[in-house]
């Protein structure tokens, strides 16, 4: 697929457009805290912040998703994060100056993530972010790697899926874009997980960092 410019940019939320590690960070170890255990370093719970709630809670407890217990523990990590959404949250960087020329110029722009609308929003206008379309895990039946969410996205933004770049830190983003005819692009500063390679995910365009992303788009 050739990547032109593109009419309107769609970015997942965690790991992607806002660091949200260091507040989810705290919440699992919170988590760990209520159990008795010691906190888990903050390397290790990043590496898994873009797999959802259900992960965090197997990684501070060692439950799997069906074992007994889990879904208790998840409904307490997830209060304990809602309790301060934003607290250490920040839109990386590079990012920042680039939203602010992108809607100077009109351009549209989402957020499509599988995170909970109960969590997300408030994020988002903790940020003072202004997406023109939020997509969130709870919006739709389905959700990511499904593109049902990415071509809501852009409908509401009025753009064609094909004018769309999506922007993601995580394999599913890739096939959700993919699905969708949307430029898949790959970024390598969110949330990978070591001893998964980001190039070798199925996308069109890998950016290694925010200023990568930007000159790319300077050049379009």
């Amino acid at each position: 697929m050739s990547s032109p410019r593109p009419a309107a940019l769609l970015f997942d939320l965690d790991g992607t457009l806002v660091d949200t590690a260091p507040d989810l960070a705290r919440a699992t170890n919170a988590l760990r805290a209520y159990h008795g255990l010691a906190p888990l370093p903050y390397a290790v719970i990043r590496a898994q912040v873009s797999n959802g709630g259900s992960a965090l809670v197997t990684l501070a407890l060692g439950l799997a998703k069906e074992a007994a217990g889990h879904d208790l523990a998840r409904t307490f990590l997830l209060a304990a994060y809602g309790e301060a959404v934003a607290d250490e949250s920040r839109v990386f960087p590079s990012l920042s100056p680039l939203l602010s020329a992108w809607q100077a110029d009109g351009r549209p722009w989402g957020i499509v993530t599988n995170k909970p609308r109960a969590y997300a929003e408030p994020l988002v206008e903790a940020l003072g972010l202004a997406p023109g379309a939020l997509l969130c895990a709870d919006d739709l039946p389905v959700k990511k790697p499904d593109p049902a969410p990415l071509l809501e996205a852009a409908r509401r933004l009025g753009v064609a899926p094909y004018a769309c770049w999506y922007l993601g830190d995580h394999l599913r983003d890739m096939q959700a874009a993919r699905a969708a005819g949307m430029a898949a692009v790959a970024v390598g500063w969110g949330y990978v997980e070591d001893g998964d390679d980001y190039h070798h995910w199925p996308a069109d365009l890998w950016f290694e960092t925010g200023e990568a992303l930007v000159a790319a788009l300077k050049e379009r």
